[in-house]
């Protein structure tokens, strides 16, 4: 609540709500009904950035280092050196009513290939 006060023309002084446009002239809160003129408002932006990190915060999400992620392996003969372990990922490559690609990689000589 003090953080609108401060910072967010957007945002009843009151009470934090966003305000509502209901005419030309002026804006609304919906919760508390008080008005600001539009002029305020108008032709003012706003603009931010999200990153991954706060995303990931924000839904409860576990940070993982993909750098240090191990993958799963699977004993899979490699075409070109005849390496029978090969790590491998699935990922959702085409709409949500198709399966999934799965990723191969050859941990000896790590081409990749995948399989639909």
């Amino acid at each position: 609540m003090a953080y609108s006060r401060g910072h967010d023309f957007l945002f009843c002084n009151l009470g934090g709500t966003m305000l509502s446009f209901c005419s030309t002239k002026y804006v609304e809160c919906p919760s508390c009904k008080s008005r600001r003129s539009a002029k305020e408002i108008v032709g003012r932006e706003i603009s931010y950035t999200v990153t991954a990190e706060e995303i990931k915060k924000q839904l409860g999400i576990s940070l993982i280092d993909e750098n240090n992620m191990q993958l799963a392996k699977e004993r899979r003969r490699c075409e070109k050196c005849g390496n029978d372990e090969a790590w491998f990922e699935s990922r959702q490559m085409r709409s949500a009513d198709e399966g999934q690609t799965t990723f191969y990689t050859c941990s000896k000589c790590l081409p990749q290939t995948r399989e639909n």
